[in-house]
């Protein structure tokens, strides 16, 4: 009798599969070609992504190869070109580089780039303050005071990885400008804070000591 029962259960059973299958077999179907379509999609892209990474690898080392050998032009053009073309972290990566080649012949186009840099959010905060520090820098010797003050102060705050570095380019800058409050400012910032970096530490000494000099003559 038992024998009977389950020869009837499986027969249902091939009953509802053989309906399913009737009425949601094509959808199943379907749905098994999209996704060996998306697995193949995706690992399509994971290659082209990883081609492209490894050909702007080679067009950065390539750049900063001509860079090394001193063909700053070409380097230059070559930064450019792959800060255009790249994947999104080398073009980051070339815009640096392009700018740092640029500063030897065009300031303004260097610091053009690095106020690009300097605002653009998905870069990250540190390496906008990294750009920023470095238009800063760049114009430490012909822009007022004032300007480099408005560019390099928000980096100084205890909490930014360049603040070294943005209260020395200060320091020199009030100097420069014969500002010997906001020098004294920032040299004592510099000079009070203990993770300063022996460097940074002995160029402010230095400065002082310049400043010092130039009171007694």
């Amino acid at each position: 009798m038992s024998d009977i029962f389950s020869e009837v259960d499986e027969e249902l059973r091939r009953e509802q599969l053989r309906k399913l299958w009737e009425g949601y077999g094509v959808y199943l179907i379907a749905a098994c070609v999209l996704l060996v379509a998306a697995v193949g999609g995706w690992r399509t892209y994971e290659w082209f992504e990883a081609k492209k990474a490894a050909e702007s690898g080679s067009a950065f080392q390539a750049a900063a190869a001509l860079a090394a050998e001193g063909k700053n032009k070409e380097a230059e053009e070559a930064f450019a070109k792959l800060a255009s073309t790249g994947t999104t972290s080398y073009r980051t990566l070339a815009k640096f580089r392009e700018a740092a080649e640029l500063a030897r012949r065009d300031t303004k186009a260097a610091v053009a780039i690095y106020d690009s840099l300097a605002a653009d959010a998905s870069a990250g905060r540190v390496l906008q303050d990294m750009a920023a520090l470095r238009a800063g820098t760049i114009l430490v010797d012909t822009a007022p005071y004032s300007e480099i003050a408005q560019r390099l102060e928000p980096l100084t705050a205890s909490d930014r990885t360049f603040r070294h570095s943005a209260r020395g380019s200060l320091a020199l800058a009030a100097w420069r400008a014969k500002d010997i409050a906001a020098m004294r400012r920032w040299s004592d910032m510099v000079l009070a804070d203990t993770e300063t970096p022996t460097g940074t530490r002995g160029q402010i000494q230095m400065l002082l000591a310049l400043s010092d000099a130039d009171k007694k003559s």
